[in-house]
């Protein structure tokens, strides 16, 4: 048996979110969806009534803040004209193409060096650093597999539902100091910033790390998902700019991360993203998970 499949029929957590991916539990309605993954993941029940932490309040904003903009704000290629006209078009990654199929793209027309990502996942991404190298059949799968997948289902995380399924193509980028493209996740809450993280070490052989950060760079005594670095990462050059920025973006929304990228001095938009981990993933020590729902004042409830 694939090692994979061993791996998710062995896991619960996973064979629940892999099945939900998968349309499985289509027919299920989202609140009782995401009250059965909650008590899965969080190892307790979701108290929707009263949502004092972090994770409780992003299920209720789940379901009760579904704003329209909201599917544009998450959508890779409609995102771009808002952040031009919002902050700047020097903040945006200039777009390379878009298509609603692989077999579209014309690769004699992109450069040596580019990024395919889907539209609508966090999951569809190919980062092509040699176009010579670049196996084709391996990337059609990977990309045409995510297309034909809505990202809601999994995790029911609403702004999602209605993107169209499409691809982009982007420059490569990469900072000349550190040889990598190393994104700024900051929390924002309505305009008001209040941590970042940090993740290090993707793609080595050890566990990616995540590192969390107060708005004045103070690194927090606290683990989500990844454990801490051993060495902390440097404070960005654009650290102010990029805090002003994400403020901007953040107006008006009870709470988004802002993903930011730093290349050679420069700031550019990653994207937003409205559930950090979908809500999902624990706080070590849990009293963070309260902090961080303190921050978030719940709106008004919204019509579906």
């Amino acid at each position: 048996m694939n090692s994979r499949i061993f791996k998710i029929l062995k896991n619960p957590k996973l064979l629940f979110l892999t099945l939900g991916q998968r349309g499985f539990f289509n027919w299920m309605d989202d609140e009782k969806y995401i009250k059965i993954a909650y008590k899965i993941l969080m190892k307790k029940p979701l108290n929707l009534d009263n949502p004092k932490t972090y994770s409780e309040k992003l299920q209720w904003i789940k379901l009760n803040d579904r704003r329209p903009e909201y599917t544009m704000l998450v959508d890779k290629y409609a995102v771009k004209e808002y952040i031009s006209k919002t902050i700047g078009a020097q903040y945006v990654i200039p777009t390379l193409g878009v298509w609603s199929h692989f077999d579209e793209i014309d690769f004699d027309l992109l450069p040596n060096q580019f990024v395919l990502k889907c539209t609508h996942d966090s999951g569809g991404l190919i980062i092509c650093k040699d176009k010579t190298k670049l196996d084709k059949v391996k990337a059609k799968k990977k990309i045409e597999e995510c297309l034909r997948h809505n990202f809601f289902y999994g995790q029911r995380e609403w702004p999602y539902k209605n993107v169209p399924h499409r691809i982009i193509a982007e420059p490569y980028m990469e900072d000349k100091k550190t040889k990598d493209l190393r994104d700024y996740k900051f929390f924002a809450f309505d305009g008001m910033v209040r941590a970042l993280f940090i993740a290090t070490e993707r793609g080595s052989k050890e566990e990616t790390k995540f590192d969390f950060f107060d708005d004045d760079f103070k690194h927090l005594p606290f683990r989500n998902g990844h454990p801490n670095a051993e060495k902390l990462p440097e404070k960005p050059v654009c650290f102010d700019e990029m805090k002003e920025l994400a403020s901007k973006l953040s107006k008006g929304i009870p709470e988004v991360r802002v993903d930011l990228y730093e290349v050679n001095g420069k700031v550019y938009f990653g994207e937003m993203t409205f559930f950090h981990w979908s809500g999902f993933k624990p706080f070590e020590p849990e009293e963070w998970d309260y902090k961080f729902g303190s921050w978030i004042k719940l709106p008004d409830k919204r019509g579906n």
